[in-house]
């Protein structure tokens, strides 16, 4: 009657089960949890065991689903890095050419010819 799960894969590798890989194991560990507490304070108010089993059956389904796509779409570290890049701005502005002037002036005094020094001596 028992069911051995194989849980890990290999050396080196990330822990995968039943298609859910890495992090989102942990993502789903947490949130099955709070689902749980969720069952425990809407019993303990005193709500029909039927009406909290219809909310967190249905919750932790959808959960469960949503967890195992973003796992699909993103893999490993995508979700992360996903995160991270939507925290570069999508633009640097600068109101100021100072500091490209500077940059320039700095490569002169080292005796590097650029684009602007040729010019500069052609005319």
């Amino acid at each position: 009657m028992s069911t051995v799960y194989d849980i890990n894969k290999g050396i080196n590798r990330s822990i995968e089960f039943k298609g859910i890989r890495a992090q989102y194991i942990a993502y789903l560990a947490v949130s099955l949890v709070a689902l749980l507490l969720l069952f425990a304070i809407i019993y303990v108010i005193g709500i029909n065991i039927y009406a909290c089993l219809g909310i967190v059956i249905p919750s932790g389904a959808g959960l469960f689903i949503v967890v195992q796509r973003l796992s699909k779409k993103y893999g490993e570290h995508g979700l992360v890095k996903r995160a991270a890049q939507r925290k570069l701005p999508p633009f640097i502005q600068s109101r100021s050419r100072n500091i490209f002037i500077q940059l320039s002036e700095k490569d002169y005094e080292k005796g590097q010819t650029t684009r602007r020094n040729i010019a500069h001596l052609q005319n």
